[in-house]
């Protein structure tokens, strides 16, 4: 029950090519350099690769000793942000308004940790497909990978993803079983009232009122409409109007996100938050025009391949270190896609407090360098454990 010793020996390493991708992040179908590094790191362990799928993303291929015709995908994030990092540390971002806060640098080079284990050992019997994606972040790369043939071409029979999570202690993984982490859905409004100068507003239709009234009516949504038992979040995140102190504006601008588990409640929620924005625009004699952008759908874990994963960790890290009594995330994440499609499940790796309170998404993060022999001692330990020779 211990790291991999041969992948603790490279841990400088790892954090080396961690810091590398932390310098070149590239935002979503952007991964060109990044793209262009794992398949090198890949090829160099004599990996077979193969390009293209959902435009920058790679899949290694790597066949085990033995004849076994079974095989696993392993899956990495690899796109970063449109944000300016403010850290000020050596490996800081080299490019302005892109930043690596999420951890998927981190991501990708645990799964390279493992990728070079398991190309020297081959202590598997099948094959192990080692997916790069994509695209993460609002862009939909693992479905794009999933159109482009992932699936048909790769025939795996289960797949299995990995996020670091600050806030849970470093040594700990958790395995939630079911739904781990919620869909997220979009909206955007746009109000028409009739502009006007602000020291007679009886002349004027005011778009800002009736935006603030949307916002005050969608917050009883999940507080009155919902089941108290039934996880549901609606957050108005936008609200533009205006531009001059003696100016009545001739509209406004509201956007925001519905998050929930439940395929009813996400309809659920759609449906009130359109009957509340058109009813109130209608009481303040306004226009409003509401684009619905659907999101990540739930991300659902499945139980047998849950288990099998909180076996794989406890033979990592040990039993006691294993929370699988976690709730699950109103955050969203892609791989949702790929669970829809094939059974597996999703961990979270323990990433330790937040370095000054940066936690993901935030200008100051950094991926914790303390967990890539951890990460990729586990993917390790997850192929042998489920193709054993």
């Amino acid at each position: 029950m211990a790291v991999i010793n041969s992948i603790a020996d490279r841990e400088q390493d790892m954090k080396a090519w961690r810091h590398l991708l932390h310098q070149h992040p590239e935002t979503s179908y952007e991964e060109v350099w990044t793209s262009d590094f794992i398949a090198a790191k890949l090829q160099s362990f004599g990996i077979e690769i193969h390009r293209g799928m959902g435009k920058t993303g790679v899949v290694g291929v790597l066949r085990g000793n033995g004849n076994g015709t079974s095989a696993i995908g392993l899956r990495a994030d690899m796109d970063a942000l449109p944000m300016q990092e403010m850290n000020e540390f050596a490996h800081v971002s080299k490019t302005p308004g892109r930043m690596h806060a999420c951890g998927h640098d981190g991501h990708s080079t645990m799964l390279l940790g493992a990728a070079q284990y398991l190309a020297e050992t081959r202590n598997f019997d099948g094959t192990v497909y080692f997916i790069f994606q994509p695209a993460e972040e609002g862009g939909n790369g693992g479905e794009a990978m999933i159109k482009d043939g992932l699936f048909d071409q790769f025939d795996m029979k289960t797949v299995w993803g990995m996020h670091n999570w600050p806030g849970m202690d470093v040594g700990k993984i958790g395995v939630h079983s079911g739904a781990c982490m919620a869909a997220a859905d979009f909206f955007e409004m746009r109000i028409t009232g009739s502009g006007g100068h602000a020291a007679i507003p009886d002349l004027a239709i005011d778009p800002i009122p009736c935006g603030a009234a949307i916002v005050q009516s969608l917050q009883s949504i999940v507080s009155r409409r919902v089941a108290a038992l039934e996880p549901a979040v609606v957050s108005v995140t936008i609200f533009e109007s205006g531009s001059a102190f003696n100016v009545i504006p001739g509209s406004a601008r509201l956007g925001g996100t519905a998050r929930s588990f439940s395929p009813d409640v996400r309809k659920f929620l759609e449906e009130s938050i359109h009957e509340i924005a058109m009813a109130t625009a209608k009481a303040y004699d306004c226009e409003i025009e509401i684009d619905w952008q659907p999101g990540y759908p739930p991300t659902v874990n499945h139980a047998e391949e849950s288990a099998r994963a909180v076996d794989v960790a406890a033979n990592v890290l040990g039993a006691e270190n294993i929370i699988t009594d976690l709730q699950p995330s109103m955050g969203a994440e892609d791989f949702a896609y790929m669970l829809a499609e094939k059974p597996g499940s999703y961990i979270w790796l323990g990433a330790g407090p937040a370095k000054n309170g940066a936690m993901l998404h935030n200008d100051r993060y950094d991926f914790n360098d303390d967990i890539l022999a951890t990460g990729a001692s586990y993917w390790a330990r997850l192929v042998e454990s489920e193709l054993p020779k």
